[in-house]
């Protein structure tokens, strides 16, 4: 249950996309991994550990093959690091009656928007400082550990149908109270001084901010038999997770290795730092020149390789089974999931699916197949948008969860330890 435990803390450690990144960083640099800079000269050497980040917030690990890119390809697994939730907006602070102060926000992706009601929130992200230029601006991370924030649902007397549908306006039911005005008002307001606490720095040095709102209860094991895993974020850290812990404990020297953790797949993968821009295909152009090889070389090295595009399954749930398809519905705790769409919204096709399978198998771990009822549009993923940019071969993979989107989501811990078993085996 090591595993286990690791993943309970590196949930709580990622609060963010800024904070997932850091932590994984961490466990990167503790594995002897070494820090390259997208603009800096890349030195390579066979047999090394490295890793780049992009805007603070993707990650990219890989180790070096001692066969060339060329000749072997690369073995690659891609996740993402962002999760549904709410950004604070600039000049955020709304000030209303009793002296109350909430902060204006915005959705980030798609999430279940009821199960933030009433819990205990807090802030996440990261803080631009002043720098010594203005092309030079200085980042700081922030994470602050304590409760902040809460969005109080309506009393049940003021809405007496809200149990039979209550349709949310963003701008107006979903924004959080900060606090209570007890005294005459910073003239530069109530957040920018909790930040300005937080980091101790002085608020005229506060550029800007990405700041993130998040569920302060912890990741936790539930069910019977602790057979259960409950956070927030398990879509998609869970394979961030494996992904990483996969990496970190390979030990095959022959084949170049890489963990891309993408950002922003909840909002379309469409920037610098997501799975549509060129950032993972100028690595492994990086990697192949570095061992000699040209753009001829370098489409070889495509055609060789293969990508588990890994992002949590939709698990059958036992209130509704009229929203699964008849014969392809996975349960939660019975293996990792091959997702499948006849509209190519995921890179599956019969071959991929095939090598995930014998893979599952030489693994010694369960498999199960995720396939969308036909009345039922679902989601896409990372494995489509990477095929636009690197014409690789691949399949998109992930486990079954209970309540995606939700703030607090349902995973398997069966499930967890054998996707980090298949991982491992494959990079291996």
């Amino acid at each position: 249950m090591e595993i286990i435990t690791d993943l309970l803390r590196f949930l709580d450690n990622s609060p963010c996309n800024f904070l997932a990144v850091d932590t994984v960083k961490t466990a990167l640099i503790s594995n002897g991994f070494s820090e390259l800079s997208m603009a800096d000269k890349w030195q390579l050497e066979s047999g090394g550990k490295y890793f780049t980040t992009k805007n603070d917030s993707a990650i990219f690990a890989f180790t070096i093959g001692s066969q060339a890119f060329a000749d072997a390809g690369a073995k690659i697994i891609a996740a993402h690091c962002d999760s549904p939730c709410f950004r604070i907006k600039p000049n955020a602070e709304i000030h209303s009656e009793n002296g109350l102060v909430k902060l204006n926000t915005e959705v980030y992706g798609g999430p279940i928007l009821y199960t933030w009601f009433d819990r205990p929130l807090s802030v996440a992200g990261r803080v631009i400082l002043r720098g010594p230029d203005a092309l030079h601006p200085v980042t700081k991370l922030i994470k602050i550990d304590r409760p902040v924030l809460i969005i109080p649902h309506l009393p049940i007397h003021f809405n007496r149908a809200v149990n039979e549908g209550n349709p949310l306006s963003r701008q107006k039911d979903m924004l959080p109270v900060l606090g209570k005005i007890t005294g005459t008002l910073e003239k530069d307001g109530m957040l920018l001084h909790l930040i300005s606490s937080e980091l101790n720095v002085e608020i005229n040095d506060i550029l800007d901010f990405d700041l993130m709102l998040y569920d302060t209860h912890k990741a936790t094991l539930a069910g019977l038999n602790n057979e259960f895993i409950c956070s927030g974020r398990i879509d998609d850290l869970s394979m961030v997770h494996a992904a990483i812990s996969a990496i970190t404990a390979s030990n095959d020297t022959l084949h170049t290795k890489i963990a891309a953790i993408f950002d922003n797949e909840e909002t379309g993968s469409g920037t610098k730092q997501g799975a549509g821009s060129p950032v993972l295909a100028s690595i492994m152009e990086r990697i192949n020149f570095y061992q000699g090889g040209n753009q001829e070389d370098f489409y070889r090295g495509i055609a060789k390789s293969f990508m588990i595009s890994a992002d949590n399954a939709h698990a059958f749930h036992p209130n509704y089974p009229e929203k699964f398809d008849p014969t392809n519905h996975p349960a939660i705790g019975n293996g990792p999931v091959i997702k499948i769409n006849a509209n190519c919204k995921y890179m599956t096709d019969a071959h991929s699916a095939a090598i995930f399978r014998t893979l599952c198998e030489e693994a010694s771990s369960p498999y199960q197949y995720f396939v969308n009822h036909s009345d039922i549009a679902g989601g896409s993923t990372l494995g489509n948008i990477l095929t636009s940019q690197i014409a690789v071969d691949g399949v998109d993979v992930g486990n079954p969860l209970w309540a995606m989107h939700s703030v607090c989501e349902t995973g398997s811990v069966d499930d967890h330890i054998n996707m980090v078993n298949v991982f491992k085996y494959f990079f291996n």
